[in-house]
């Protein structure tokens, strides 16, 4: 028996139910930041409002903490009723709303602001129940300790397990349910001091049931919100650690979407990859040793392993969960081929940037198929420095290409990144394509001289006209690779041939005029960044 008092002290019990309102509260947080940034967009500017929003609504809670005169558990408990039915509902609320409402905005941060004034009021409440065991400092400092440890704990654990593994789905519930456990704590540690127990043992049960009938329905509302977002019927969606992956359906094609954003259309991802890697191996010295940068759907890569003497093939991307399904899933894999199943093929997770960074390896071609630069972790990606870095790692008549945006939708975005990689002593080329689902496309390529310098012939071609502006002195090299890529010849392909190459090494009028008042993209101004974002996108 005296064990048993020992384990429920209310001292203790207290302490340990402030770690868990913590952990609590930090993830609420999380989840309804990454909820904003992937329902409203802009990542970066999501969560800094809406974890702004709810530091200032948990000040708000403190503040009004100050009215709460007795009563103090009874109150403390209804919080984290209240609490746990709010935290696991409320994303639900809002997936069931995503796109079928015009006020998605308030109805994410007004939830996220009253979600804030609960938690805010918890520390002061808990502190001055805390007085009867605790002197002062010890008392402020005790209660305030545990609930930053808790907060670390919970960012641990949002980043590395509740996200990857419950997703946005089922994170509420179990934060739900963790408010619920404190409230039982808390009602059995402090049964003597309870005014309202029979009320609140009916709260309590309610909730529970709550709790039960949401983790049960939440999978159909996430379903449900979700399919509202798309125009075809969503045939496979996962929440991963870094990115949300929609695959939706319509007849035979399907459509792969990041965190909203199409990525390809099996009815004509074949002009996209063709039109990134097969200009770029074309002209490439040697082909031995390939570096993908993102390309985790493996498309890419099958179009590499067409060509007989590549030897090595390296995929860096970020995300498991994406190569993961790539080499799974029925659909893509029949569109990849299997390649990733290849034993030329070498797998490595990890940011590009610091991959690149890390290397001493040499690439004869290096693809860069990445995400467009819509956030500012994305547009370092896009910069001078990062491409400095691939260029170190490229061999003497190498080849670097990269996809660049939409030359219609983001035509500042696609000349900076074209003067990005010329910045770099590279020679160079910009082109483009229509690609049907995507719009006007455009990809920019950069062939290193080699070391030794090279004669560039004078010999002119049939319809080629000269590029009419260039984003340094190397004009004449220009027009060389240039020339070199409207006289490949291209085999075991579905859409690229020569005519289609020399078209897409002409631009009309406008699109380049003036790319004089565009610069490079650096690591300080990501002068990429803000172009994309001021491109005009609600054309698309």
């Amino acid at each position: 028996m005296t064990g048993r008092k020992a384990v429920l002290a209310p001292g203790w019990v207290l302490k340990a139910c402030v770690f868990a309102t913590g952990l609590s509260g930090i993830v609420a947080e999380y989840v309804m930041a990454t909820m904003a940034s992937y329902l409203l967009g802009d990542a970066v500017v999501q969560w800094t409002l809406v974890i702004s929003s709810m530091l200032f609504a948990m000040g708000v809670g403190s503040r009004l903490s100050r009215h709460v005169e007795r009563r103090l558990v009874d109150t403390f408990i209804v919080i984290e009723l209240v609490l746990s039915l709010l935290v696991a509902a409320a994303p639900l609320v809002v997936w069931s709303l995503a796109v079928r409402v015009d006020y998605l905005t308030l109805v994410i941060y007004g939830l996220a602001i009253a979600i804030g004034v609960l938690i805010g009021a918890e520390i002061p409440i808990a502190t001055r129940i805390n007085e009867a065991y605790e002197e002062l400092r010890v008392n402020i400092s005790g209660v305030i300790e545990k609930d930053y440890y808790g907060a670390l704990a919970g960012g641990l654990i949002f980043a590395f397990l509740a996200l990857p593994h419950l997703g946005l789905t089922y994170t509420p519930i179990a934060l739900g349910a963790l408010n619920l456990i404190v409230a039982a704590l808390l009602m059995i540690a402090f049964a003597d001091r309870l005014r309202y127990k029979r009320w609140l043992i009916g709260g309590f049960g309610t909730v529970a049931v709550a709790l039960v009938g949401l983790s049960v329905t939440a999978e159909p509302i996430v379903q449900w919100g979700e399919q509202g977002r798309y125009r075809d019927r969503v045939v496979y969606q996962e929440q991963t650690r870094y990115q949300r992956i929609v695959m939706t359906q319509w007849r035979d094609d399907h459509w792969l979407y990041l965190d909203s954003t199409l990525q390809f259309s099996s009815r004509d991802e074949v002009v996209y990859h063709e039109s990134l890697v097969r200009p770029a191996l074309g002209i490439a010295a040697r082909r031995a040793e390939v570096l993908v940068l993102g390309g985790g759907d493996g498309l890419a890569i099958r179009e590499v392993l067409r060509y007989d003497d590549v030897e090595r093939v390296t995929l860096v991307d970020l995300d498991p969960a994406m190569t993961a399904l790539a080499r799974s899933h029925p659909v893509l894999v029949a569109l990849n081929e299997g390649v990733l199943e290849d034993p030329r093929v070498e797998i490595v997770h990890a940011d590009a940037y610091t991959y690149i960074a890390d290397q001493e390896r040499m690439w004869d071609v290096v693809i860069i198929d990445l995400p467009d630069p819509k956030t500012v972790s994305l547009a370092r990606l896009y910069s001078v420095p990062f491409y400095r870095r691939v260029v170190s790692r490229l061999s003497p008549g190498g080849v670097l290409v990269t996809q660049a945006t939409s030359p219609y939708f983001s035509r500042h975005a696609f000349i900076s990144i074209w003067k990005s990689v010329a910045a770099t002593g590279l020679i160079a080329v910009p082109y483009h394509q229509h690609v049907t689902t995507m719009g006007e496309w455009g990809w920019v390529l950069g062939w290193k001289p080699p070391a030794r310098g090279f004669d560039v012939p004078s010999e002119p071609v049939e319809d080629l006209p000269e590029l009419a502006v260039a984003p340094s002195d190397h004009r004449v090299e220009i027009e060389y690779i240039r020339r070199r890529l409207s006289r490949l010849e291209f085999a075991d392909t579905h859409f690229l041939n020569r005519a289609a190459m020399v078209s897409m090494l002409h631009f009309g009028k406008g699109i380049l005029d003036d790319s004089d008042t565009v610069t490079p993209s650096g690591e300080s101004d990501l002068t990429v960044y803000h172009a994309y974002r001021r491109g005009a996108w609600d054309l698309y």
